[in-house]
């Protein structure tokens, strides 16, 4: 018995020891309830939205009060020209806008229903959906409470009350439907996944096999083992990019809106930054086992939960964002959205492209400095 109590101690004393099994074991858990408990929500707050106001009369003006004061959106623009309206959808300034006809306040003394424009950015069905709802509910309360009854209801209750109706337009997705969301995230997991799991285990396959020594000893400067590491894997993931393609056309029926050969440049691109990423991952480890851990783990839940590719990534805390845009799924997502679902052009897309070229040059740096010549 006492040995078999010296045998637990001794393995107390392994596991305090070694920090990293510390780590796992006890900030992990802390670590995945906090992120998870403010990350994993679906819940809107603070949408940017805009309002068309081509009326400004007493009632336009407060039912845009009421819509302000509610925390679920932001009206970030109470006047927008009507001309500037698609130009602010393409940019991902707003995701949603109402549109007041001309005298709205008249129309309302005079007429029993009247009817208001609403217009969503589709590309995000369960956004999309879940924005209209909100507004058409707040709509609906103003209408309770600010108009005016019809003029023979107090002597005959069976006339119906004056109203204010809802016209509802989905932009980029009429039919609300789940591919356009989905396509592009799937396009990003996979890619991350394929590309950083594949390169991770590359070149500490060499240092497990022995085969490293050969690799060092051959005229070639690390630049050139690192590309020749990460050449086949391009080339399959390519073909991996042109397969959801041509699923997402033919299967989906969700062409590509925008310019094919952009596409597949920007996939290009995205692909490069995976790659160099399992690289620097198979750099510093030193088995196989912990490479494809760290790729799993590091990668699969950054991926989902800060790309916005299933969570909105502006209704998480500050701390989180900024997270974020170190994960290179985000940018690539936002990418393949504007190009596949809105048909962008690069004019759209610069500031997420230089993002990522950014990134890729930090890794590429990072990967050629970690890269020992001499076995340790």
């Amino acid at each position: 018995m006492k040995q078999f109590i010296a045998l637990i101690k001794k393995e107390f004393y392994h596991v305090i020891r070694d920090k990293r099994t510390l780590l796992i074991l006890v900030g992990m858990p802390i670590v995945q309830i906090l992120i998870f408990g403010f990350a994993l929500t679906n819940e809107i707050k603070q949408s940017k939205i805009a309002a068309v106001d081509s009326s400004k009369d007493q009632m336009s003006q407060g039912l845009l009060k009421k819509i302000a004061a509610n925390p679920y959106f932001d009206l970030v623009y109470p006047d927008l020209p009507n001309d500037q309206l698609e130009a602010a959808f393409r940019k991902g300034d707003i995701k949603l806008a109402v549109i007041f006809p001309t005298e709205f306040e008249k129309k309302l003394n005079t007429e029993k229903a009247i009817t208001l424009q609403v217009i969503a950015d589709g590309s995000d069905p369960n956004t999309a959906t879940t924005l209209t709802t909100y507004l058409n509910a707040i709509i609906q309360d103003f209408s309770k409470t600010n108009l005016p009854r019809s003029a023979n209801r107090s002597s005959d209750p069976s006339q119906p009350e004056r109203q204010i109706q809802v016209a509802q337009k989905m932009l980029y997705n009429p039919q609300l439907d789940s591919a356009p969301q989905f396509v592009p995230g799937v396009m990003a997991l996979v890619l991350m996944l394929i590309c950083v799991l594949m390169t991770a285990v590359s070149i500490v396959k060499e240092k497990e096999t022995g085969t490293m020594e050969s690799l060092l000893v051959a005229p070639f400067k690390p630049i050139g083992i690192i590309t020749a590491k990460a050449v086949p894997y391009f080339l399959l993931s390519l073909l991996n990019v042109v397969t959801i393609l041509l699923l997402s056309v033919f299967v989906l029926h969700l062409p590509v809106a925008g310019s094919l050969l952009l596409l597949l440049a920007e996939s290009m691109l995205f692909i490069l930054t995976c790659l160099l990423l399992g690289i620097l991952i198979s750099i510093k480890t030193k088995s196989q086992q912990a490479a494809m851990l760290i790729s799993l783990m590091g990668m699969l839940l950054p991926t989902i939960l800060f790309s916005g590719f299933m969570f909105p990534i502006e209704n998480m805390p500050v701390a989180l964002q900024w997270i974020s845009n170190l994960i290179p799924a985000r940018w690539f997502y936002i990418i393949v959205k504007n190009i596949m679902i809105k048909g962008l052009g690069f004019v759209a897309i610069w500031k997420e492209t230089c993002i990522l070229c950014g990134i890729t040059f930090v890794l590429l740096l990072i990967s050629l400095k970690s890269f020992k010549v001499r076995l340790e």
